[in-house]
């Protein structure tokens, strides 16, 4: 008997486990094969009630699908966020698409304010590529959300696929399935084909998407990064590290000897110099608060999980501490919290930057 597989996340569906990936009710799959719209329970209940229920997939499991598209011949479109490359990044890419084209696409392009420059954008996605090892034959800027540049993406796919097959791949949370869905219709007309989601880890095995010349797009499931912001907050709180508007800067004057947290998520210290103001890029609604570096310890002790918040007294107990990097600046430097925001530091400073264990703090070049 063929296998049934769900069209919204690839699983194979089956009847007999509730707790197994797959499981659809048997009154469920009698009409989906009546329709042709087959879902399994998972994906039924995010799509009419965004509820997600977690499925276990080993790392071994995606290590076997990585290592199924070295082994092809075809274009690798690697999908990241642009808003955090950092945490969106393919640990060993590179060694496992064995040579296959790699074309970038950086998604949530709307998210960054309307004054950064697409091409200041591109070189600096093309920079950090190559310092993974990744040597992208182009990069294209999306915003798979509202269907920007999905056209261009389209014909970049087709210019330097050359009649091979097509995997996108990409980390949990980048938009990819989104990015997938927007393809579809451009192509197609079809709207909403495959599960979307904010929560990490909604595509569970390949979706086959035919081509006219007998090639496939295969949409492979969302790698698991571990140091992504968004998996140490529970669904209410991922707006904050998942923005969905355009970011408004915010700019605060600090002297020597202040701090600024990021809600609890984070924290700036400005350790030494000239009184200067420092620009916010976050989610509009992240609330930040300015305090004295003296006693910042003790404050965020004592307000963690209530006016420090997110993260919530329900999310404290697995929220890492925060840890230490400390930077010296001489010119307009973006300090940036991987999956959260960054702040522009314009003149020369030295200055700490907290963020949770794990989570990547780094020094840029200021693109704005």
């Amino acid at each position: 008997m063929e296998r049934l597989h769900c069209i919204g996340c690839g699983i194979a569906i089956q009847t007999e486990d509730k707790e197994a990936a797959g499981f659809t009710p048997k009154a469920a799959l009698d009409k989906g094969l009546e329709t042709g719209n087959l879902y399994c329970q998972r994906c039924f209940r995010l799509r009419h009630y965004n509820d997600i229920t977690d499925v276990q997939l080993s790392d071994d499991d995606f290590l076997n699908l990585l290592h199924s598209v070295g082994d092809s011949q075809a274009l690798v479109v690697n999908v990241v966020d642009i808003f955090d490359f950092n945490g969106s990044v393919i640990p060993g890419l590179a060694r496992f698409v064995a040579g296959n084209d790699i074309l970038l696409v950086g998604n949530k392009k709307d998210i960054l304010p309307k004054s950064v420059k697409d091409s200041k954008i591109s070189q600096w996605l093309t920079e950090r590529a190559h310092e993974e090892g990744l040597r992208p034959v182009d990069v294209v800027l999306t915003s798979a959300k509202n269907k920007q540049a999905i056209k261009d993406l389209i014909d970049k796919i087709e210019q330097y696929r050359k009649g091979r097959d097509v995997y996108v791949v990409g980390v949990t949370n980048v938009g990819k399935s989104t990015l997938i869905n927007a393809i579809i219709q451009e192509i197609t007309g079809d709207k909403d084909l495959i599960t979307t989601s904010r929560f990490p880890g909604t595509t569970l095995d390949k979706i086959e998407i035919p081509l006219d010349d007998g090639s496939y797009i295969f949409d492979t499931p969302g790698i698991i990064h571990r140091h992504q912001m968004a998996h140490y907050l529970t669904a209410k709180n991922l707006n904050y590290v998942s923005p969905k508007k355009e970011i408004k800067p915010k700019t605060y004057q600090l002297n020597s000897g202040q701090t600024l947290f990021l809600a609890g998520l984070a924290r700036f210290d400005y350790l030494a110099g000239d009184k200067q103001g420092f620009t916010g890029f976050f989610d509009n609604n992240l609330p930040l608060h300015r305090t004295k570096l003296a006693g910042a310890d003790e404050f965020y002790a004592k307000h963690k999980g209530d006016l420090l918040a997110p993260p919530s007294q329900a999310e404290l107990a697995d929220f890492p501490p925060l840890v230490r990097h400390e930077f010296t600046v001489s010119d307009k430097t973006d300090v940036v919290f991987s999956g959260l925001g960054w702040i522009r530091v314009s003149q020369p400073a030295r200055l700490a930057a907290w963020a949770p264990e794990g989570v990547g703090v780094m020094l840029r070049r200021a693109i704005i």
